[in-house]
C-alpha cells in the first residue's frame, strides 16, 4: 500500500479543483520478491470540469430561478420518457435527481400522470464554434420537428449537424455526489474503495460543486452502492458520454459556444448536452 499512501500524502499539497484523479490498474516498479502490484494511481489534469470551463462566461447565464425552472422542465421531460416502458431510461434514477433538486412532489406526480404520448429518444451529433463537438440528447413525440429545430438553432449560433461526432466520445458510467466539504484526499479514498477509475470536479446549474465518479458502464451499481455505504448522498447515476479528446477555446469562442449550448438547452425537447470543450488557460 506504499503507492496509494505516497499519493495521498502528495495530494495534501494540491489545491482542490486543480486535478482530476485517474485510478487505473497498471504495473508499478517493485522488487521481484514483492507481492503482486497494487493498483497504481495516476493524476490527470481536469479536462471538462464545469466550473473551470464556464467560469469566464458566467455573466451571460440567467438568474438562479431561471436555471432552476429549466432543470425542472428537463426533469419533467425525462420523467415522461422514463414512464414509457419502451424507453431506455431508468425512472427510479430520474426521480432520484428530482428529489436531489428539490422538485415539488406534486410536479413529479403530475409529470408521471401526464406521460401519455409515446416519446422517442435520439442523440444528435453536432459541431460548434472553434470546432467543438456536441452530443444533443432529446426526448420528443416528433423526430422531424426536433430535427429541424435543432438544425435551425445550430446554424443560427455558429454550429452545424456533424455525423460522426459520437466517435469522439466514450460511453462511461457516472455516479454523481455533492462536492461540498469533501477533501481531495477523501475523494480519492472513496474512489479506490468503490472501484471508480476517475474523479471529475464540476458543478450543477446553480453553481454548486459536484464530484463525478467515472467507471465502467457495468460497474455503476457497484460504485453507487459503495459510495452510499460510505455515507455519500447520490445526486444521480447512469451513463454519460466522456470526450476522448478535448478542444481548447479562447474566451471569445467559449462565449460563442456557451451561447449555442444555452440556445439548445432552452429548446424543450433537449434533455442533455455533452461537449468536449476546454477553456484556454
Amino acid at each position: 500500500m506504499a503507492g496509494p499512501a505516497a499519493v495521498l500524502t502528495a495530494l495534501r499539497t494540491l489545491r482542490r479543483g486543480s486535478l482530476s484523479v485517474r485510478l487505473r490498474a497498471s504495473h508499478v516498479c517493485s522488487p521481484p520478491w514483492s507481492a503482486p502490484p497494487a493498483r497504481a494511481l495516476q493524476l490527470w489534469p481536469v479536462l471538462c470540469a464545469g466550473h473551470n470551463k464556464w467560469s469566464k462566461v458566467k455573466h451571460i447565464k440567467g438568474p438562479k430561478d431561471d436555471a432552476r425552472a429549466r432543470v425542472f422542465m428537463k426533469l419533467t421531460m425525462m420523467i415522461k420518457g422514463g414512464a414509457n416502458p419502451d424507453m431506455n431510461l431508468n425512472l427510479a434514477q430520474i426521480l432520484e435527481q428530482c428529489r436531489s433538486k428539490n422538485m415539488p412532489k406534486a410536479s413529479i406526480e403530475t409529470a408521471i400522470k401526464s406521460a401519455s404520448k409515446p416519446l422517442s429518444q435520439h442523440v444528435f451529433e453536432a459541431r460548434g464554434p472553434g470546432g467543438c463537438l456536441l452530443l444533443i440528447e432529446i426526448l420528443t413525440d416528433s423526430n422531424s420537428r426536433s430535427h429541424q429545430e435543432i438544425k435551425r438553432l445550430l446554424i443560427k449560433n455558429g454550429g452545424a449537424l456533424s455525423e460522426g461526432a459520437r466517435h469522439n466520445f466514450n460511453k462511461r458510467g457516472m455516479v454523481v455526489v455533492p462536492g461540498q466539504n469533501i477533501a481531495t484526499e477523501r475523494a480519492l479514498e472513496l474512489a479506490i474503495e468503490a472501484g471508480a477509475e476517475d474523479i471529475k470536479e464540476t458543478e450543477d446549474e446553480e453553481g454548486q460543486p459536484l464530484l463525478q465518479f467515472v467507471c465502467e458502464t457495468t460497474d455503476v451499481g457497484k460504485v453507487r452502492t459503495s459510495l452510499q455505504n460510505s455515507g455519500m448522498q447520490i445526486t444521480s447515476s447512469g451513463m454519460e458520454f466522456v470526450p476522448r479528446v478535448v478542444v481548447n477555446l479562447n474566451e471569445d469562442l467559449l462565449i460563442a459556444a456557451s451561447t449555442l449550448i444555452d440556445a439548445l438547452s432552452d429548446y424543450p425537447d433537449v434533455v442533455r448536452i455533452w461537449d468536449n470543450i476546454q477553456a484556454d488557460s
